[in-house]
């Protein structure tokens, strides 16, 4: 209440005098400190030594007219606030003051000499300062004093919604300081928002974010290398990162690798937590990363004991030995009330471990943890409480050390493809892994029967091996005559290898009755194992340009790649100079043979269509960053989208992929090949392919879904656009929805349309970087946020009539047209 007393008014006048003198006497050019006594009115700035950071007085839109004190990055072109003095309490005019006293506190007035804010610094200062530094931290000191261990007051402190580089975020123990975000109310309000990102003390420390007093996402607990539910932080060629947790404080900071690069984390309004990097070239903050990426990021979405896996389906399991506590809710996607052990514990020696790998480990608010403890001495301490439920290392460097135990229900635990960690949870002694008897009589039962049992077991494997071998040898024969793989780089494919009669006695010796159709590889025929598995067989023809390179590199990409939007090659067949892929079988075919037919496309409603959007999004983004190579397709279009029997889309046809290693983010390559339509400018033109190139085709796909319609091909008869133009002209109409199949016209979700159309404008831009990333296109088709404004989009031609005429249907399953190294590419202005 104080702080909004009245001060006597002569007195103010007087000091105001007397400070505003002070304040003509500086120099016109941009300063970074004041004075004892020197003030700032509305209109006035300090700005840091190297003129990155500004303070001063700003409105936070066109549509605000209050007026707040804060900082700034001065020198780019988007006003971009990282810090409010007065966030709770607005000035109304531009008649206010902010003053430097002679103890060292700063205090704000607004123009009836009331005191809005100060800094209530407890330490008075000798010859106080107050400097904007360069890292964007404002800061009271003595004069003479730049050491940070004795500033008087910094506002890096009291963060509001932005965490900068050098800023410790956590807990001071010594002054009783907690720094944490808070997000801003609305955009034009930055009073504190619902949402707060902070340390949790309880148990083990973590951030937890929450709304209101709602969890809803979790770091997980720093494990040595980073927070163990962010496997996205890793170290990077921006900047680095340390976590530091003693007696005196603890804090997560980082620091930019170069200075001249601006970054920024924001809790924004939404509850998300983003990293963004500035890009000088586009004027614009480009998301580098988001705390919370997808579903399975959702705090306890599984319930106790439930396991989330983002590539499942449905996302949520149980843990082994645990089954869901009511079956019906679980089939109903309702899986708050978790899971519940299907054997009880006893607590009398008898129960044990069971070890859950590759997971974020759960939430820690109920865990106890010792840093000199081993894994082995974590176990016996947790097997003699009753109360305890699992254990795991604390810090997972050089193969591991301390410990980390829990005593309650285990929440919040999801499945990651890689840097997950292991965890051991308690079961019953009925729930391990069968062990040895122990008693003489039980020994002898079994000795005879395992010393049979592993005889024929030896024999089997010799016969194993000896089959094998011959596979082998035959496979390596026809390698070499078909020279299309040097033997010292070939990689072991860890596929099945079918015999070649196999294959013909399930196609019927490939009768034309099973075909399915031809693409640019060869026939695909439908075919059914002894075992009655059904299976697609590609077979490649003679004829074809695609060959030894294509069916190599199909088998080497996808063999090891498992994800649900996947197709899933079962194994191949190289005998008798074959070349042959066998998959999965998709009873539904190809995406192109319902959304390009006539009768067809009836059964696919809009949520089925935004269904298969969003399962292709998961796909690119398995395939672009959660698998073990960053793949990049290169031909993705309507018929490489095959569709299982619950219309769930998988991709497929993998000859054209190319795979990354590292931080390699994009390639050239002397062979153009791929399909008019779909294809990026950067690559038609310049052979350079990227992931960006994928989002390119990705954009063009999301399209084709909502019209119905080929890009090439597209004819309307108010223009000769091709259907990017048509849907970028419709855009700036603001007529979105007129876009939309007229075959399902009425049953759509209107917001749905406009975003997809949004999104796929904003994936074909012209420039690779001006299109998002796949974990962007996740995060933008799953949440509400703010999206940009799309460009013009490439290859936005105006092309004769008879040219749409021209383009020829793609077959079903896949085809590609060949393009030649010398292939070019004009663009015809539009009209």
């Amino acid at each position: 209440m104080n702080q909004y007393m009245p001060i006597n008014l002569k007195s103010f006048r007087l000091f105001l005098f007397v400070s505003t003198i002070s304040t003509l006497l500086l120099t016109s050019t941009a300063i970074s400190t004041i004075t004892a006594n020197q003030n700032i009115t509305d209109g006035q700035t300090l700005v840091s030594d190297d003129e990155t950071f500004e303070m001063g007085f700003f409105s936070p839109s066109n549509v605000s007219s209050n007026r707040y004190l804060g900082i700034w990055y001065n020198q780019i072109a988007v006003k971009t606030v990282v810090w409010v003095a007065n966030k709770e309490t607005p000035l109304t005019d531009n008649s206010n003051v902010l003053v430097l006293n002679g103890e060292g506190n700063l205090i704000l007035f607004n123009s009836t000499n009331r005191r809005i804010w100060s800094s209530n610094s407890s330490v008075i200062g000798n010859n106080p300062v107050a400097q904007v530094l360069d890292t964007g931290n404002l800061v009271i000191r003595n004069e003479n004093d730049n050491d940070p261990e004795n500033y008087l007051w910094q506002s890096f402190d009291y963060p509001g919604d932005t965490f900068l580089p050098t800023m410790k975020y956590g807990k001071d123990f010594v002054r009783g300081l907690d720094k944490y975000l808070t997000s801003w109310k609305t955009a034009d309000d930055p009073s504190p928002g619902e949402y707060t990102n902070r340390f949790d003390f309880e148990g083990y420390p973590q951030i937890l974010l929450r709304k209101g007093s709602d969890v809803q996402y979790s770091s997980g607990p720093w494990n040595g290398l980073r927070f163990n539910g962010m496997p996205s932080l890793k170290p990077n060629d921006i900047y680095t990162f340390e976590f530091e947790f003693n007696e005196k404080e603890l804090y997560y900071q980082y620091e930019l690798v170069n200075n001249s690069v601006l970054s920024r984390m924001i809790l924004n309004t939404d509850g998300i937590l983003r990293r963004f990097i500035w890009v000088e070239r586009t004027q614009e903050w480009l998301l580098y990363v988001s705390g919370q990426t997808d579903n399975c990021d959702r705090y306890g979405l599984c319930g106790r004991y439930g396991i989330c896996n983002i590539n499942d389906s449905p996302a949520c399991g149980c843990l082994r030995g645990f089954d869901p506590r009511f079956p019906d809710e679980w089939r109903r996607a309702d899986w708050s009330n978790g899971c519940v052990r299907k054997v009880q514990l006893n607590c009398d020696g008898g129960d044990g471990f069971i070890k859950q790998s590759g997971v974020k480990l759960p939430d820690t608010r109920k865990a106890s943890f010792n840093v000199s403890m081993n894994l082995a001495e974590c176990e016996k301490v947790c097997l003699r409480n009753c109360n305890c439920t699992a254990y795991a290392n604390l810090d997972i460097r050089s193969g591991g050390s301390g410990c980390l135990i829990w005593f309650d229900d285990l929440i919040d635990i999801r499945t990651y493809a890689e840097d997950g960690q292991d965890i051991y949870v308690r079961m019953a002694a009925s729930e391990l892994p069968k062990m040895a008897a122990k008693s003489k009589t039980r020994v002898r039962i079994i000795v005879i029967p395992v010393l049979v049992g592993l005889t024929l077991l030896l024999g089997i494997c010799l016969f194993v091996y000896k089959r094998r071998k011959q596979k082998n040898n035959d496979v390596n024969t026809v390698v070499h005559e078909s020279t299309y793989v040097n033997e010292n780089k070939r990689e072991d494919w860890e596929l099945p290898l079918f015999d070649f009669n196999t294959i013909v006695n399930a196609t019927n010796n490939f009768s034309d009755s099973c075909k399915l159709g031809e693409g640019g590889y060869g026939p695909v025929y439908k075919g059914m194992l002894e075992d009655g598995k059904e299976i697609a067989v590609k077979r490649n023809s003679g004829k074809s340009i695609q060959g030894p390179d294509e069916f190599q590199n199909e088998v080497q990409c996808i063999a090891k790649l498992q994800h649900r939007n996947l197709v899933k090659l079962i194994g191949c067949c190289i005998g008798e100079e074959e070349r042959i892929l066998i998959y999965e079988y998709m009873p539904n075919k190809s995406l192109d043979s319902f959304i390009f037919d006539e009768g067809r496309r009836k059964s696919l409603d809009w949520s089925k269509r935004y269904s298969i959007i969003i399962g292709i999004t998961r796909g690119l983004l398995y395939l672009h960053q959660d698998s073990r190579l960053r793949i990049i397709h290169r031909d993705l279009k309507a018929s490489n989208i095959l569709l299982d029997k619950e219309m769930n889309p998988r991709i497929s046809d993998f000859g054209l992929a190319r795979s990354m290693e590292g931080s390699d983010t994009s390639a050239n390559t002397r062979r153009v090949m791929g399909t008019y339509g779909y294809m990026a400018p950067e690559y038609t033109i310049d052979g350079i392919y990227s992931t960006k190139s994928d989002v390119f085709s990705f954009g063009v796909l999301v399209l084709e879904i909502v019209s119905g319609k080929r890009n090439r091909g597209f004819q309307d008869a108010n223009h000769d656009l091709n259907l990017l133009g048509h849907a970028w002209r419709l855009y700036n109409n603001r007529k979105h929805v007129e876009l939309v199949d007229s075959i399902i016209n009425g049953s759509y979700v209107e917001s749905e349309v406009t975003r997809a159309v949004h999104i796929g404008l904003l994936c074909v831009q012209k420039y690779p970087e001006e299109r998002p990333d796949m974990p962007m296109v996740v995060l933008m088709l799953g949440s509400q946020i703010p999206l940009p404004e799309p460009k013009q989009p490439g290859f936005y031609t105006e092309r004769r009539p008879q040219e749409a005429n021209s383009s020829s249907n793609n077959p079903e399953w896949s085809s590609y047209n060949h393009l030649s190294n010398h292939l070019s590419v004009t663009y015809p202005q539009p009209r």
